[in-house]
């Protein structure tokens, strides 16, 4: 769905723009055509700039860095660079350019999976250029794009759960789970869906994931988006189910220039290991090779032992 409602405004604004403009200037004037070419091309990124401005208003929690404006403009750039590659080529036009690498069980045993889940409004284009190097490196992966794209979160486990088993069969190990965003409360609603089964996970990865929600989702009108606020019940009755032991599994990437995901503290999963990136938007976090270079390792760790017995008081 995301794919083609994507498609839909990629071929509005670079099709339709232009064509408006020469119209515009054909009746108006060259200016007038001008200033519509201009609004296609330069609107989208400069309609982007406030959502960073207000970070240097929100402030973070006590110990977190707050966001020099020289960062902000850093990141609003970087973030207009790959906004622009993920959604107006990688998710509508190249979706399934990259498919799923998962080799036979006599290549892949031993050798640790990866499931790709993506955030609020993607797809699994989002990961190509992701899948394109573990491709390269030989890792088996699964990217799935989760559907209904503006459903409950918790109608993806079933997604999840078949990418997870079918990488956990082929390689014989529990794979890893990278998420970007909501994809990393896909990711622990899947976990709850099975029952707190330690043995189905290795580590998971969240890149910029509200896990105590954001503030922007108050803006958001489908259930998935609702979820993602701070004060829903969802959020708060899944943090009450989860077992102390399972922050542990996680490592989480965050950066305190977070358009999206912020204030910057609600990407921190207590108990978990954390990476800041400095200077990086929401979607640059995919980007940045120090989280690609995270995974690789989180591949490479020793599994963690499973306790004995997991509960949570309260």
């Amino acid at each position: 769905m995301n794919g083609r409602l994507q498609r839909f405004f990629s071929l509005f604004r670079w099709i339709v723009g232009p064509l408006l403009a020469v119209w515009a200037g054909a009746h108006w004037g060259a200016s007038i055509g001008i200033a519509v070419l201009a609004l296609f091309v330069f609107g989208p990124p400069l309609t982007m700039l406030p959502h960073f401005l207000v970070l240097r208003v929100v402030p973070p929690a006590p110990g977190l860095p707050t966001a020099p404006l020289g960062d902000l403009l850093q990141a609003w750039w970087r973030e207009v660079v790959v906004v622009t590659k993920v959604f107006c080529w990688y998710q509508p036009w190249a979706e399934h350019r990259e498919p799923d690498l998962v080799p036979e069980a006599a290549q892949a045993r031993g050798r640790r999976g990866v499931v790709l889940l993506h955030g609020y409004n993607c797809n699994r284009g989002m990961w190509n250029v992701w899948m394109k190097a573990f491709r390269a490196r030989g890792v088996p992966f699964i990217a799935v794009t989760q559907e209904p794209a503006f459903g409950s979160i918790d109608r993806y486990a079933p997604q999840i759960d078949a990418a997870m088993r079918t990488l956990q069969e082929r390689t014989g190990l529990a794979p890893l789970i990278v998420a970007h965003s909501m994809g990393g409360l896909s990711a622990r609603a899947w976990w709850r869906s099975q029952g707190h089964a330690f043995d189905r996970i290795h580590r998971i990865l969240t890149l910029g994931t509200p896990h105590h929600g954001t503030l922007l989702a108050k803006l958001g009108t489908t259930e998935n988006a609702r979820q993602m606020r701070g004060d829903s019940e969802w959020l708060n009755q899944m943090a009450r189910d989860e077992p102390a032991q399972f922050a542990s599994h996680f490592d989480c990437l965050y950066g305190h220039c977070d358009q999206i995901v912020f204030p910057a503290e609600t990407a921190i999963l207590p108990g978990a290991r954390v990476l800041h990136l400095p200077a990086r938007g929401h979607l640059q976090l995919v980007f940045e090779p120090q989280a690609f270079e995270r995974a690789l390792h989180l591949l490479e760790e020793p599994a963690l032992s499973a306790p004995v017995k997991v509960s949570r008081a309260g």
